[in-house]
């Protein structure tokens, strides 16, 4: 296949918008190749290895990880980004290989590699005695199994933000990384399912979750490490909570956001570590020449919205390669109370209100999961490329039809609990 009929880069926005980036074509052995590499290389003779979501909440679980021991700091320069030459089409590529995934809930719900952010094209410069390996919830195993392979004996493990949906999905691997490293910690505030939360710490690793509608898991990082941070760290914390949480009441939020999106995992490490959330000029000039492409494809997938009624509800889908918090915001401004957002690559964000809250619920349903206003979501229903072909013609209407589905068995069971709880009220009084 020819490189230029995969690399979306140059393409016209319209057809941007509905297609894929460049990452979805690779063979996952490719790619797993590529971080086998590097994982080994990170390892090598580091002392500390933290296992994270690239996104800025499981990015500022890193930094703070560094800070408590006391790692050396690779700050980049500016003058380094334009030395590489077309800063503009490095940064689209990277953009188009993690074809939009850009916030925690997203990411932390398990979907394929096509969706997340691309590893690390070459090993950090200067060695870590921290190694960051990144990972997303459906190649977490993989990411421990490399430490358990690679990781010097005796080495420490951190795994953060991020929760496997059972625990034999982590077993083996985390058998194995216990036998090589001297402690294992996972720091997370997803939803766990019980049982699975119960495996792992029977297992001997020491697990903290925070309550997913207060902390992000920078947070529980914060507060677990024995160190005194400093007030840097504290509101490093803070704002990426903001973000985190949807909460959206401090404007650099976004901009942590979407700076740990597009660029290099260990790139934004080391800037938040050396500036903290008040982000750099140069970082800041950079992210609004990238925004003006994203609230371009914004636009396309606010304009394709549609709104269903389902049980009392309204729900709002769409399509298109696009950030999908301010697009399912848009959504609820037109009286949404849940949006979904399929996207070109198979996977769709489910966003709730207060009015639904319920989205992991729905997400569960179609091969997903996350939080009760924040969910994600592949559905399983491709079997060749045949039907990836037809996602795209259509415009994700089969994705869209059978997400719709799991909203209408939601809200019916939700229906069909109250006269329970009714009843139950009743007997109480």
């Amino acid at each position: 296949m020819y490189d230029e009929l995969i690399d979306s880069g140059d393409l016209p926005l319209a057809r941007k918008s509905v297609l894929p980036g460049t990452g979805f074509f690779l063979p996952d052995t490719v790619e797993e190749d590529l971080e086998e590499e590097q994982a080994a290389a990170a390892l090598e003779g580091a002392e500390v290895a933290v296992i994270a979501d690239p996104d800025a909440d499981g990015l500022a679980c890193v930094a703070l990880i560094r800070e408590a021991y006391d790692d050396v700091q690779n700050v980049p320069e500016p003058d380094d980004e334009a030395a590489d030459g077309d800063e503009n089409d490095a940064s689209t590529e990277a953009s188009d290989a993690a074809d939009a995934v850009d916030d925690a809930e997203e990411a932390a719900v398990g979907l394929t590699g096509d969706e997340v952010e691309s590893p690390l094209e070459e090993p950090e410069p200067t060695p870590h005695e921290v190694a960051l390996i990144p990972a997303s919830p459906h190649d977490v195993e993989d990411a421990i199994a490399r430490v358990a392979e690679y990781g010097d004996d005796g080495i420490e493990l951190f795994v953060c933000d991020l929760a496997p949906d059972r625990y034999e999905y982590v077993e083996d691997e985390l058998e194995a990384a216990l036998e090589t490293a001297s402690s294992v910690a996972w720091y997370d505030h997803h939803q766990w399912d019980d049982e699975v939360a119960q495996a792992v710490r029977d297992a001997g690793v020491d697990l903290v979750i925070g309550d997913s509608d207060e902390e992000c898991s920078a947070d529980v990082v914060y507060r677990s490490l024995e160190y005194d941070f400093s007030p840097m760290y504290e509101e490093l914390a803070a704002v990426t909570r903001d973000h985190d949480l949807w909460l959206r009441e401090d404007p650099r939020s976004d901009d942590l956001a979407d700076y740990a999106y597009w660029t290099d995992p260990a790139e934004y490490v080391e800037v938040v570590r050396e500036y903290g959330v008040d982000l750099p000029d140069w970082v800041h000039e950079y992210i609004s020449e990238r925004r003006v492409e994203k609230e371009a494809l914004i636009d396309r997938a606010i304009a394709r919205a549609e709104y269903r009624e389902i049980g009392g509800y309204t729900v709002g889908v769409t399509y298109g390669r696009c950030s999908q918090n301010e697009v399912a915001e848009a959504m609820r401004e037109e009286g949404a109370d849940a949006s979904v957002i399929v996207k070109p690559a198979g996977s769709a964000s489910i966003r709730g209100t207060d009015e639904f809250d319920r989205c992991h619920e729905v997400a569960g349903r179609v091969n997903g999961g996350g939080h009760p206003k924040a969910a994600g979501c592949k559905p399983d229903i491709y079997d060749d490329m045949l039907d990836f072909a037809n996602h795209w013609t259509s415009r994700g209407a089969v994705t869209k039809q059978v997400i719709l589905d799991a909203f209408r068995e939601v809200v019916a069971d939700e229906e069909s609990e109250t006269p329970d709880d009714a009843d139950a009220d009743e007997t109480a009084a």
